[in-house]
């Protein structure tokens, strides 16, 4: 596994390569783009430990990104109740899966066991980066305590026998928020570009993280399609 990003320095160089990957394959025209959000039939699920921004942080962001949908209504822009930071993904989605598969509640008691000694989590939000396919708002800690508490998680859920994916996808080291992905190349990619270049350093303010959400999810986690499993105070 590499060395967990620790510091504000140590992240914000991991976004900058994201942006600067992206940004040359976007200029190119090179998006890489969602087939299920076309329409594909999608049955992936999975079970996902995560943390929700505060209202305001949320307004924020799509206050910043409206301008990007009425560019090209066509891609795919998380709704306030769908935007999310994953805290660890427990069962990635993948086909077929289906929530009766499991029990609950020894998850629900090995995370409790993993949050014994977890205080609230202070955020900020700031700028954006990109993958090929998703454009993502750039989350900061304050402190250590969220990568404490993913390595205590990996720590317990490897011991357990509990099935989970945890870290096969990659390694997750950020506090980003997802909130639009790429349905088709866009079809004015220079205005799109040029609004998302503005979005760099623009700041969508800080929060508190109080509590955790256990839940099943969907791919995008909508909301229509999420089972919360167990809510998790945070000290």
């Amino acid at each position: 596994m590499p060395q967990m990003l620790s510091s504000r320095a140590e992240l914000q160089q991991h976004y900058d390569a994201m942006w600067q990957q992206a940004r040359a394959k976007f200029a190119l025209q090179q998006f890489d783009t969602d087939p299920y959000l076309q329409g594909k039939a999608d049955n992936r699920y999975g079970i996902t430990l995560l943390a929700r921004p505060s209202t305001k942080v949320k307004q924020q962001i799509l206050q910043q990104l409206v301008p990007l949908q009425q560019l090209d209504p066509r891609q795919y822009l998380y709704p306030a109740s769908d935007i999310h930071l994953t805290v660890l993904s427990l069962i990635s989605c993948v086909a077929g899966f289906r929530l009766a598969e499991i029990q609950p509640e020894p998850y629900i008691a090995l995370i409790r066991q993993a949050l014994a000694d977890s205080g609230p989590l202070q955020l900020k939000f700031s700028g954006i980066t990109a993958s090929a396919s998703s454009v993502l708002v750039q989350g900061f800690f304050a402190d250590a305590g969220l990568n404490q508490l993913r390595e205590r998680l990996r720590q317990l859920f490897g011991q357990s026998g509990l099935r989970h994916s945890i870290d096969q996808r990659y390694p997750l080291q950020t506090a980003h928020l997802t909130v639009l992905r790429f349905s088709q190349s866009p079809a004015q990619p220079g205005p799109l570009l040029k609004h998302l270049d503005a979005l760099r350093h623009c700041d969508f303010g800080q929060c508190t993280i109080d509590e955790l959400e256990l839940v099943g999810n969907d791919w995008y986690q909508r909301q229509q399609n999420t089972v919360l499993l167990q809510r998790l105070a945070l000290g």
